[in-house]
């Protein structure tokens, strides 16, 4: 599949299961090439888009290297690789799932720590009565050492964590904990509280683009026949289609035009409006004497341009060539 472009999704989790719901519902279906177990897969309707399956951190790793075009990972993960490497990936787009926490988190029997203060406190007292940093075990270290510094807390040293980053303390491999929590629960199953200041980011899966992946005008003309149809399909779970008789549309017009969705305009017949403005804009127009009025749910809402695709290829323009 020479020339193809390339996009990696998890292999494996409640997040591979998620981002096949999510494409699986914007209409594109995954055929997997090797089986249940197979790392590839085809995607209905784009033959020139190869599918691999590879793990959430492989995938945010590759977007950095350029060996993908582009990737759904966790934002926590991207985030990470953001702070590395500043900026060799695009987001494009919040898919709305995979929402997770990434917290500090420091064991409960520490009753007067509750803050990022009072983090900085103990450090402190803990390398005057030790002579040692209070470590943290993590697997997110550049994003820890900048939530710190923000916090002016010095007094520490990073333990990278390769397995079970919430067992940590328990196992005396570590004092405090920075890790990705959807509720709390396994961090309170190991004597954990997550410090109150302590959020470093509010994650959720991304779309993400490769800067340094080779595009090229095809792979670029995919990639935009992919984001327009994911777009789409993300306006049409938000936008209603409010219709009213045609011999009722200059009195409609008039009504409906402050609630028109900004890019689209008021037909003959009926307007688009947000979810959230269409019992307000069904109320005005009854109240104008326009009716009977229809709803209808859009599956899909196309524009003529394409955001996310914009913004890539401005990304790609100002990219230097190298050599």
């Amino acid at each position: 599949m020479t020339g193809s472009l390339i996009l990696a999704i998890p292999s494996k989790g409640r997040l591979k299961e998620q981002v096949e719901a999510w494409l699986e519902d914007c209409g594109l279906t995954l055929r997997s090439a090797g089986g249940a177990r197979g790392y590839q897969a085809t995607l209905e309707g784009f033959g020139d888009v190869q599918v691999r399956l590879a793990s959430a951190g492989d995938i945010a790793r590759s977007l950095v290297a350029g060996d993908v075009h582009l990737g759904v990972t966790g934002e926590d993960l991207l985030g990470e690789a953001f702070s590395t490497t500043g900026g060799d990936f695009l987001m494009l787009l919040a898919l709305g799932f995979g929402r997770a926490d990434l917290v500090v988190a420091a064991p409960k029997s520490w009753l007067d720590v509750e803050t990022m203060a009072d983090v900085d406190d103990v450090a402190h007292h803990h390398l005057l009565r030790t002579g040692r940093r209070l470590r943290v075990a993590t697997k997110y270290l550049s994003q820890t050492r900048a939530f710190f510094d923000r916090h002016g807390v010095s007094d520490y040293r990073i333990v990278e964590s390769g397995g079970a980053t919430e067992g940590a303390p328990a196992a005396g491999a570590a004092e405090l904990v920075v890790d990705i929590t959807t509720s709390g629960a396994t961090l309170a199953a190991n004597g954990l509280k997550v410090i109150v200041d302590g959020l470093i980011l509010r994650s959720e899966a991304r779309l993400a683009a490769s800067l340094r992946a080779e595009w090229g005008p095809d792979r670029l003309a995919c990639c935009r026949r992919f984001l327009t149809i994911l777009e789409a399909r993300a306006r049409g779970r938000t936008i209603a289609s409010l219709a009213w008789p045609g011999d009722q549309h200059e009195v409609a017009r008039a009504v409906a035009a402050p609630f028109a969705q900004s890019d689209e305009p008021v037909s003959q017949h009926g307007v688009l409006v947000a979810q959230s403005e269409l019992f307000a804009a069904a109320l005005a127009l009854g109240a104008a004497g326009v009716g009977p009025l229809s709803v209808t749910h859009p599956a899909y809402v196309f524009s003529q341009a394409s955001p996310a695709a914009d913004r890539l290829e401005a990304a790609l323009s100002r990219i230097e060539p190298v050599g």
